[in-house]
């Protein structure tokens, strides 16, 4: 998980001051403040479930198992979590671990547990096993040892994708052992390569290399979620929003490149690359892409406006009733995640110019950063992109490797109803709002073969994100234990 917009797509929903019916009492927040932080571990461990201590060993293993690009393996990950399924009972003509020669350490795991039903089609869980890089110097904490403090779990992918990989291995495990009979196949691909743009990603190579094996109805991912207003709930804080994330915008780089003969510096002339460049990325600083909606944000800009409130909330909805309404889009846009919600955006990531102190400048180049809307190609954005500058002399070619384009969903009350029947169960009060991801993850690999997938609701965050892809990334014990329970329940309501 990464990017904003991944937990949540709307940071104003903090302002709801809702509250869940699970939360601890002010009184118990209280008596664990005053508790030692250790005792408070040994505590909470003895009023685990003996699944849930299970879990808990299997959740510790996958994080400490080092999948970074640089010095891990998520082959090694992918095996480990497949050592679990074999010992809960699955055989081995359901487990399908791989990895291709090129890349050794970036395998990745598929199980199937099989549905009795050969007319209904599969439901697919997707989590991806690598993590951002972390070097445990820049960490208060060892990245690589999950470290219980509080009210939370620490480590490298604790949250971002870990939990959601260990809680579907365990899901499969579980049905497994308990030879659960369900009508439908589920399927389960855990894979490699989501957080490293270029590098080789498993979800990828799957779709276009074994179709059939993850073949799906649909498929449920990371991305969905929900939100605390700031305090964890171990501590007396409130769960405000859960979400479903339904579509995501396409991620695609460009790489500007102004040429010039150059010279000495001694003698300056108008035309220098560098001031080319200057000039095109102001251009496209200023560029502004048309507002656009599609069905899921539709939905969240009139339910999140009306439950925000205020001078944004009423131009969320008027924007919806009209998107034509320049005034209620300038509020709006004051908002940099809605913004961005409402359209495709470019940014200027990178830029390299220039070959010695004394010369003027022969090659300069910059990264445009591009997060497409839904349904829009590369080559119309490169169109704006190109018409935005005005000079033949800045080229601008797309930079490999090319990435799938992202098809949005259907807002399917047959995938969402059962998401939204849960969170009423498991956290009453709380709304749960459809959110377009206004970043990236595995699911567009799978949508741009056919197979719509959805960020579930279940595990939540605080508005801090958490530390995800930065420092100290953690997860709330009890986010982790009741989106495991939540989980669990969603794939049962789908598979039976």
């Amino acid at each position: 998980m990464k990017r904003a917009g991944r937990i949540l797509a709307w940071t104003g929903v903090a302002a709801l001051g809702l509250c869940t019916g699970q939360m601890a009492s002010a009184g118990q927040a209280r008596a664990e403040a005053a508790t030692p932080p250790n005792a408070l571990a040994a505590a909470r461990a003895q009023t685990q479930r003996a699944d849930q201590t299970a879990f808990r060993a299997l959740f510790k293993e996958l994080v400490e198992t080092n999948t970074s690009l640089s010095a891990g393996s998520c082959t090694l990950a992918a095996a480990r979590m497949a050592a679990h399924l074999r010992a809960a009972g699955l055989p081995e003509s359901q487990i399908t671990l791989f990895s291709v020669p090129d890349h050794p350490k970036e395998g990745g795991l598929v199980a199937i547990y099989p549905g009795s039903d050969k007319s209904a089609r599969p439901i697919l869980l997707l989590a991806h096993l690598d993590v951002v890089e972390a070097r445990r110097e820049d960490w208060v904490r060892d990245p690589f040892t999950l470290i219980e403090e509080g009210p939370y779990l620490y480590g490298r992918g604790s949250f971002d994708d870990k939990a959601m990989a260990a809680i579907w291995t365990d899901t499969i495990a579980r049905f497994a052992a308990s030879h659960y009979h369900p009508k439908r196949t589920v399927k389960l691909a855990l894979t490699c390569g989501e957080e490293t743009s270029g590098a080789f990603n498993g979800a990828d190579w799957l779709a276009h290399n074994k179709r059939a094996l993850i073949d799906a109805e649909f498929a449920i991912n990371e991305g969905g979620g929900g939100r605390t207003d700031g305090k964890p709930l171990s501590d007396g804080g409130h769960l405000v929003v859960q979400s479903v994330q339904v579509g995501e915008k396409a991620y695609i780089d460009f790489t500007l490149t102004a040429t010039n003969p150059g010279g000495h510096s001694s003698q300056p002339v108008r035309d220098n690359a560098i001031y080319a460049m200057a000039d095109a990325l102001t251009k496209l600083r200023d560029l502004e892409f048309p507002l656009e909606f599609n069905d899921t944000t539709r939905v969240f800009f009139r339910e999140a406006g009306a439950a925000r409130g205020g001078d944004t909330g009423k131009a969320m909805i008027a924007l919806v009733a009209n998107p034509g309404d320049k005034g209620a889009e300038a509020i709006v846009n004051q908002d940099k995640m809605l913004h961005s919600m409402l359209r495709t955006t470019c940014v200027a990531t990178l830029l390299s110019g220039g070959h010695a102190l004394n010369a003027l400048p022969q090659r300069v180049t910059a990264n445009i950063n591009c997060r497409m809307f839904p349904g829009r190609t590369p080559e119309e954005t490169r169109s704006a992109l190109v018409a935005a500058i005005g000079n033949p002399s800045v080229s601008v070619e797309i930079r490999p490797p090319a990435k799938a384009i992202a098809k949005a969903p259907p807002l399917d009350p047959a995938v969402v109803g059962p998401m939204r029947r849960l969170v009423a169960k498991y956290f009453p009060g709380v709304p749960m709002m459809p959110t377009m991801s206004t970043g990236a993850t595995d699911g567009v690999y799978l949508e741009a073969v056919g197979i719509p997938t959805y960020g579930a609701p279940g595990l939540w965050a605080d508005p801090d994100s958490n530390g995800i892809h930065g420092l100290n990334e953690r997860i709330e014990t009890r986010s982790l234990l009741t989106g495991r329970d939540y989980l669990f329940d969603l794939v049962k309501a789908y598979a039976r």
